[in-house]
């Protein structure tokens, strides 16, 4: 079905939100609860656009032969967890090509000490030595422009992205004291939108750590589309301690903390009630019903996913619908920056540009 031309008109007034993830390797179960699964609940009161970020994947290295790949399996995972393309625009980044373009015209006004501050850009920067790219030092500026191209009101974000979106916000605020009025600017500063605290997944082999495709262990991580023999391996060896009756919270107790969390999210039951049935239990009895609980949730979304991926012509349909609704709204943005900064318009679209 394709999006609804009243449902993303602007006198709706809902807010609009812009996120992404990076087709690198499969979605794993901090994507989805950290992330999709919030897109998914809220998508029927705002207005969303949801995109695979496949420029930032080519920031690290990377398979070229996968990346494509990669996108359009992201894709179908997205509409396989619940994402609908009547409340939701989803599309694959470099479709769009203002994305690049407001990105270099970005860049022309960022302080290059803006960008040597990021946490994020210093870590991975250690980790690829001599050979770390421009691209991972201009993340930011990227991100920056994904946002703005799209005016969005609300960005959901993590730990790791916050200090992105401050950057965003600052980017925003300069380009308007520099281009446009104070009672009229041009791009809009985006809030923050946090999701909920209990969705934060941490890695099965180190509670302290999150959930992470850049783990170079494939058992830290379940993976939406694991089978259901890798899902019950994973389970079964992932760090436990040797303490008998499980519990919550326990600050020297994080792997535990973090596969009941799972259990709880999972079986849709309150803390309270998971906490009394395994304050007495071991991690033999907890384990199998834990495995059983992930694999049952994951079923319909995987069957889903086969189907889309089975029959590609509805995927390639959503994501061409997906590319033409974000071209419209993106291009108005980037021409109106480019005027604000100096640059030739053509005729035929000046006089529209406000």
């Amino acid at each position: 079905m394709n999006p609804s031309p009243d449902y993303f008109a602007k006198g709706m007034k809902r807010p609009r939100i812009l996120s992404g993830v990076q087709p690198t390797g499969n979605l794993h179960l901090g994507n989805y609860l950290g992330a999709i699964r919030n897109w998914v609940s809220g998508q029927t009161e705002r207005e969303n656009y949801f995109c695979v970020v496949d420029l930032h994947a080519m920031t690290v290295p990377y398979t070229p032969s996968e990346l494509a790949q990669n996108s359009y399996t992201v894709a179908a995972l997205y509409l396989a967890c619940g994402l609908d393309p009547q409340y939701s625009v989803i599309f694959i980044q470099s479709h769009v090509p203002a994305h690049s373009q407001l990105a270099w015209l970005l860049n022309c006004i960022t302080p290059l000490n803006w960008l040597e501050r990021m946490i994020q850009f210093k870590e991975k920067a250690l980790k690829q030595g001599e050979d770390v790219g421009v691209g991972l030092l201009d993340y930011p500026v990227l991100m920056a422009a994904d946002i703005l191209l799209y005016q969005a009101d609300l960005v959901p974000v993590g730990e790791d992205q916050k200090q992105h979106l401050e950057l965003t916000r600052d980017i925003a605020q300069k380009f308007n004291h520099l281009f446009a009025q104070p009672e009229t600017p041009i791009l809009q500063v985006p809030e923050p939108l946090i999701g909920t605290a209990g969705a934060r997944v941490m890695s099965l082999t180190d509670g302290t750590s999150k959930m992470s495709k850049s783990d170079p262990s494939d058992l830290s991580r379940i993976n939406l589309l694991d089978p259901p023999d890798m899902i019950q391996k994973k389970i079964k060896r992932c760090k436990t301690d040797p303490m008998r009756g499980l519990e919550f919270d326990h600050p020297e107790r994080p792997e535990c903390h973090n596969l009941l969390t799972l259990y709880q999210i999972f079986t849709q039951q309150e803390k309270a009630t998971v906490a009394n049935a395994v304050k007495d239990m071991g991690w033999g009895e907890f384990k199998p019903k834990l495995t059983e609980a992930i694999i049952e949730h994951l079923r319909p979304l995987q069957a889903k996913y086969q189907e889309l991926m089975g029959a590609k012509d509805y995927l390639y349909q959503v994501l061409q619908d997906g590319r033409e609704r974000a071209n419209q709204v993106a291009g108005i943005t980037l021409e109106r920056v480019q005027k604000a900064m100096g640059m030739a318009i053509p005729a035929s679209k000046a006089s529209s540009i406000k």
